[in-house]
């Protein structure tokens, strides 16, 4: 099985226990706190992903870490894909979890790359056509600036992607010239 795969697994029995006990929420809270801390320090995850490191020196790690910062459901969780060998995939399963809960929340992300920083009402005219749009309860925006675009944004969410950059548009009239359609 591949390792997206086993984490997308492992994540949705996490939901389901989650949602069980009632603590969906929280360990919402662990796996985004488990997912910013692997990705900010690759030390860890390397280690994670260390077959020469020894399983109760990971699940040790991975305790003094996380320890009293977790609920207790997140550290059975963390001990038991420790336990199968699996901890390669922690990374990838808190990242499937946080996937699977923004699909059941209707959340969804929008990627704006944009000539200029966005203001309020950009982000707030955003947010509203894409809930629209998609039909998402809520969109949280990830903001990027490239100059390159002069003016105008390029906006994704999922696998939709709507361009309104000048630069696309001075590129598509270019095309067309050099085709000889205008």
């Amino acid at each position: 099985m591949s390792e997206n795969k086993a984490a997308s697994r492992y994540a949705k029995s996490l939901i389901d226990l989650s949602t069980e006990q009632n603590a969906l929420e929280q360990i919402k809270g662990d796996m985004v706190l488990l997912a910013q801390v692997i990705d900010e320090h690759s030390e860890l995850e390397a280690i994670l992903k260390n077959p020469i490191v020894p399983l109760d020196k990971k699940a040790g790690i991975l305790s003094d870490v996380f320890g009293s910062r977790v609920h207790e459901v997140t550290k059975a969780f963390l001990k038991l894909i420790v336990s199968k060998g699996r901890s390669a995939i922690i990374f990838g399963a808190a990242k499937a979890f946080i996937a699977q809960y923004n699909a059941i929340k209707g959340i969804v992300t929008a990627e704006v790359t944009s000539a200029t920083e966005l203001t309020e009402a950009n982000r707030a005219e955003i947010t509203a056509i894409v809930k629209k749009e998609i039909g998402a309860n809520e969109v949280l925006i990830r903001e990027k600036v490239n100059t390159n675009l002069i003016g105008g944004f390029i906006l994704k969410v999922g696998d939709r992607q709507f361009d309104a950059s000048i630069s696309s548009g001075l590129n598509k009239l270019k095309k067309e010239f050099a085709q000889g359609t205008v």
